[in-house]
């Protein structure tokens, strides 16, 4: 009798460590990166892609001494996006105005990674550099940007940030979006190119390409930014919403929502006002249990960190990069 207890012992011993491996626990094998940081409760840290920025030349600034080298092509701006491997994803925010444009210019910085592949098969397959873009403002027509979400999906993109958001409403409309409409969303069930982009079959990208937390094993992420006046006012029932991989607050737009022109037409940023709507976005995020992001500098990212925020995005450059090794030191990444 005993030794037939231990028999069934080892075999429920068996049994259990065979379903941690098909069932994927949290953070043995996650697609997304920045998901399973999340759910380590670990800082993540990202760069905006590099871009081909060029300014005109001020009024009665002298002619620069060399001409400008010629723009880069897509291709070469994707190689140097993901030859930078302390990032933790690449940042788009291109199709918030003018979608069309920002879509056609972001699917070919798309095509160039494919190309050199953004996913590594071993020790395990994974993302190294997921793709999260910011999506058109949902209120004004829902239905349009849920289309559009979907084409952003279409391209391989791991996350999708909703931008000036003022009501739970608008950001459960987005959220729908995100999930096929077998999953109970409206996305349609059409992928795109984005099981090659992940390294995918189309029946495998289609199993791992829902929304966390709603469904624990997704490997889509929302992030929501909150940027006006209106948007604080609703800020804890949008913190409520499930499904919030990431809240934000619009740190650049609400400096300017907080800003005012003096009679010699300076602008004056009530720094006290500012801080405070940052504060408030950060307080609904930790009662609400929803991680906070930041848009850090080199000169706050260890406070903004001993504050609670935990996923920050940076500028393409030099001082991104600082931000990058000080805010992984600090974390001890």
């Amino acid at each position: 009798m005993r030794a037939r207890l231990i028999v069934v012992s080892v075999l429920v011993v068996g049994v259990g460590a065979g379903s941690l491996v098909m069932g994927q626990a949290p953070g043995t094998s996650r697609l997304n990166p920045v998901i399973e940081l999340l759910e380590q409760k670990k800082p993540v840290f990202g760069l905006y892609a590099p871009s081909n920025r060029r300014f005109p030349p001020r009024p009665g600034a002298p002619a620069p001494a060399a001409p400008e080298a010629p723009p880069k092509s897509q291709a070469e701006l994707a190689k140097e996006a993901l030859a930078y491997a302390k990032s933790d994803f690449v940042f788009d925010g291109s199709m918030e105005g003018n979608f069309d444009r920002g879509y056609a210019t972001f699917a070919e910085f798309v095509k160039g990674a494919g190309q050199i592949g953004i996913f590594t098969k071993t020790p395990v397959h994974r993302l190294h550099h997921p793709l999260i873009v910011k999506a058109p403002e949902i209120a004004p027509d829902p239905v349009k940007v849920g289309e559009q979400i979907g084409r952003q999906l279409n391209l391989g993109v791991s996350g999708v940030m909703f931008v000036s958001v003022e009501s739970a409403e608008e950001v459960r409309q987005g959220l729908t979006a995100l999930r096929f409409k077998s999953k109970g969303g409206t996305r349609s069930e059409d992928v795109g190119d984005a099981p090659a982009l992940w390294g995918l079959s189309e029946a495998e990208y289609k199993a791992r390409a829902d929304l966390w937390p709603l469904n624990p094993r997704g490997e889509l992420i929302n992030w929501t930014i909150v940027e006006s006046k209106a948007g604080l006012a609703k800020v804890r029932e949008i913190a409520a919403v499930k499904g919030i991989g990431v809240l934000w607050p619009g740190a650049g737009t609400l400096r300017q929502v907080f800003s005012t022109t003096d009679a010699s037409g300076q602008r004056k940023v009530d720094e006290a006002a500012w801080e405070a709507a940052i504060q408030q976005v950060l307080t609904a995020c930790k009662e609400f249990n929803v991680p906070c992001g930041y848009p850090a500098s080199a000169a706050d990212i260890e406070m903004r960190m001993k504050q609670g925020f935990s996923v920050f995005v940076m500028n393409w450059g030099d001082a991104g990069f600082k931000t990058v090794d000080i805010g992984r030191q600090a974390a001890g990444r």
